[in-house]
């Protein structure tokens, strides 16, 4: 079954059991997906685009909590928890530090990096590896630890 499939089946799953949370995520994924597919020529999202679409929405949420909560109201803040938490099981398993040391450690020696300098051929090589799969925050200050 395809992600997007499941994404549907899910919507319909979460309206019948009155999941407020997934129904509010599911339809703004929904809805990223269809302007990500009519945005130039008409075209059907692959899987891997909708984690894209998916960890875009994780993003928003985050700041919007970041913003709500500033703003002292926890409630909202709550409510985008709520659809982040839902959102994250579309996203493939997160990679561990160890995990991630170990691909930068293998970009580090097929580009021949050793100082900061060399950061950017670094990133270059391992993002690949590891993208939709690790924080770019976080395998950039790993990079950083281990150039330094």
């Amino acid at each position: 079954m395809s992600l997007k499939d499941q994404i549907q089946k899910d919507l319909i799953e979460s309206m019948k059991s009155k999941n407020e949370a997934g129904v509010g995520a599911i339809r703004m994924l929904k809805t990223a997906i269809m302007k990500f597919e009519t945005a130039g020529e008409a075209k059907v999202a692959t899987d891997e685009q909708i984690i894209q679409l998916v960890n875009k929405e994780i993003k928003q949420r985050k700041d919007s909590i970041e913003q709500f909560e500033k703003g002292n109201r926890p409630e909202l803040a709550a409510k985008e928890k709520a659809e982040m938490d839902y959102l994250a099981k579309y996203m493939p398993a997160q990679m561990s530090e160890d995990e991630i040391k170990a691909i930068i450690k293998e970009g580090m020696a097929a580009t021949g990096a050793s100082t900061k300098a060399d950061m950017g051929k670094v990133m270059g090589a391992i993002m690949p590896k590891v993208k939709g799969k690790a924080d770019g925050g976080l395998v950039n200050k790993l990079v950083q630890e281990m150039l330094g």
